[in-house]
């Protein structure tokens, strides 16, 4: 009888979003009995909001709460989340969504140049892949244009800064960034009748373990617009870029921009989520501190899918404080030991894709349903010769976006504020833009050495206007490399297909290869965006050629990355000769190099004279 009356104790208590502990000493419920309980392992308002709980007075009660509505931001993280999170904390303090590094210092790299050290937000000692300390100085100390652009234009999306103010892109800092949800107008609409309608907060107190795709697109819509691209949305009719009838989309997200439909990504499509192919480390860190973005992600599409020549790897769990066992246990179904985990490009193990039956499933974390990877390892179309470079995402993206002419203003005379410093300072941005295209979209070689997409990043023309209004830069290239050039930037848009870019499109169509939107004139390709400000360097492009010769007039960045060369550009443009003919990438004249003297023989010869 005893133990039944505890039970029913206890039940009551979750209910009311209480514990044995607040039930009887905390005053927190006398004004926030309705409040959503965070989640079960989240017993005790005062452990994460500090206050104190035995205070009658609400201003006695609040004054040494941390934060003191969100405990998880960085100026308190380590007494609230650190107390019992360690290990998560110390991967997020360094993860480049909380350092954004990588962002701070490719603004500085094609605005300013290099100047010996390496940014981040806050600055500080932490160390590197290789295990060695590394010293980054604070952006709060960028004192130039660059360091200006990011404390206030891009840093509305560091994990660090909280956002209540732009529609449709709101978010908590720390923490809470990803881990409890918010709306398009960042005010609460839980049960609480104390908060209700209070702008600044979560919609809802309770919870997100595992983040949904709704929780990345809050950040990741502006830029390369990776998560609307996923969902099978796009910007491209907000009035800077031209539409079709001129009319807005029927979906409003930041900045005043309507959203459209595109083709999703066909991982979406399926039900997979932003979290289902990327995993903790590579969103929250593995506790080393990198440079770029491209460093620190551990996914990659032969992962699951496997290449040309190689299946995916898997290793079989063995202990069972596997970090594979100990992060599935929120989902849906939970790995366990004895279970083939797949590995990722960095030789990790994944927590929710497997090797069983002689296939690879993948599973979703919050869902628990089974997706079945189709491997394409030694498939015709994987084993073309000369497409071993190849990016799997250089032939199978749908899309990618592509802003071509973006006008930077940064005018001396206005205030705007600083989200690192957390003030208005002498200095306000604003930008627009000439042209928007998703399709077709150039190629180059990346960081990796490999053949994928790459967009305008960033090709900007920056105009600053000094406090008395004069113009000190109008419309100014910056420098990069030692030459006042445009630059484009290795990407991936996530909005990939099953179907992949035709042969004859890619081989056939040289704004593929970055001749951007082009007249052919004999032996020479004459680009047709022409810039006012350059009539020799269109905007979409970064190769021009003239008799046969090939010159490059932007850059790629990212270290190693460029355009592809003359020789490459030819021996690309060669397979033209045999698409009319070979169109299927199946042909087994494809197992092996072009070899033009082939045409050489009789039948050839008569189906190349034939007028």
């Amino acid at each position: 009888m005893r133990l039944s009356a505890l039970i029913i104790s206890l039940l009551a208590c979750l209910v009311s979003a209480c514990t044995l502990t607040d039930s009887n000493r905390s005053t927190c419920l006398s004004c926030h009995n309705a409040l959503e309980h965070a989640s079960p392992a989240h017993d005790d308002c005062v452990n994460c909001h500090g206050g104190d709980p035995k205070a009658r007075n609400k201003g006695t009660a609040h004054a040494t709460m941390r934060g003191p509505a969100n405990p998880s931001a960085p100026d308190t993280w380590e007494e609230a989340c650190g107390r019992c999170h360690r290990y998560q904390l110390e991967r997020v303090k360094s993860t480049i969504m909380q350092t954004n590094a990588g962002m701070i210092r490719n603004v500085q790299l094609t605005w300013e140049g290099e100047d010996g050290r390496t940014y981040t937000t806050t600055g500080g000692k932490q160390f590197a892949a290789d295990g060695q300390p590394v010293e980054f100085a604070a952006v709060e100390d960028l004192d130039n244009l660059s360091g200006e652009l990011y404390r206030k234009f891009c840093s509305r999306c560091h994990v660090g800064s909280s956002n209540a103010e732009s529609y449709g892109a709101a978010h908590a800092s720390g923490c809470a960034a990803c881990h409890f949800p918010w709306n398009d107008t960042a005010t609460y609409q839980g049960r609480d009748k104390t908060m209700k309608g209070r702008a600044g907060h979560s919609a809802s107190h309770a919870m997100i373990a595992l983040p949904d795709t709704q929780v990345c697109s809050r950040c990741h819509n502006r830029s390369g617009r990776i998560a609307i691209s996923y969902q099978g949305l796009y910007d491209g009719n907000n009035g800077l870029v031209p539409t079709s009838g001129g009319e807005g989309g029927p979906l409003m997200t930041s900045g005043a921009r309507n959203l459209t439909s595109i083709a999703p990504d066909v991982h979406f499509a399926a039900g997979m989520e932003c979290i289902d192919c990327h995993t903790s480390r590579d969103v929250m860190g593995d506790g080393f501190a990198y440079r770029n973005m491209y460093l620190q992600t551990e996914v990659a599409c032969e992962d699951c899918h496997g290449s040309g020549s190689q299946v995916p790897r898997y290793r079989e769990t063995v202990r069972e404080n596997e970090e594979s066992l100990r992060e599935s246990k929120g989902y849906k179904q939970p790995a366990t030991s004895g279970m083939k985990m797949i590995q990722t490009s960095k030789g990790r193990s994944y927590s929710n894709v497997f090797y069983r039956d002689g296939a690879v499933w993948l599973q979703g974390k919050r869902s628990g349903k089974l997706h079945r990877s189709k491997v394409i390892t030694g498939t015709p179309e994987h084993t073309i010769a000369g497409h071993g470079r190849l990016e799997c995402y250089a032939c199978h993206s749908h899309t990618s976006v592509q802003c071509y002419g973006c006008h930077t203003r940064y005018d001396k005379g206005k205030r705007g504020m600083d989200f690192i410093k957390g003030e208005e300072t002498a200095g306000f941005f604003s930008e627009t833009e000439d042209y928007r295209m998703l399709y077709p979209f150039p190629l180059a070689l990346n960081q990796r050495g490999r053949i994928s997409p790459v967009t305008p990043g960033c090709q900007t023309f920056v105009t600053v206007a000094e406090a008395d209004g004069t113009q000190s830069k109008t419309e100014y290239v910056a420098k990069f490399k030692g030459r006042q050039q445009l630059r484009f930037a290795p990407f991936y848009s996530h909005n990939t297909g099953k179907k992949s870019v035709g042969c004859s499109e890619c081989h056939g169509n040289p704004q593929f290869l970055g001749f951007g939107q082009h007249i052919v004139e004999g032996n020479s390709i004459k680009g047709t965006l022409i810039c006012e400000r350059s009539d020799s360097k269109p905007l979409d492009g970064f190769l021009s050629m003239d008799r046969g010769r090939v010159t490059a007039y932007s850059a790629i960045t990212r270290e190693n990355a460029r355009p592809m060369n003359a020789s490459e550009i030819k021996r690309a443009l060669s397979v033209n000769l045999c698409l009319p003919c070979h169109s299927k990438a199946g042909d087994r004249i494809y197992r092996k190099g072009i070899n033009l003297r082939a045409l050489d023989d009789s039948l050839h010869r008569r189906l190349l004279s034939a007028p």
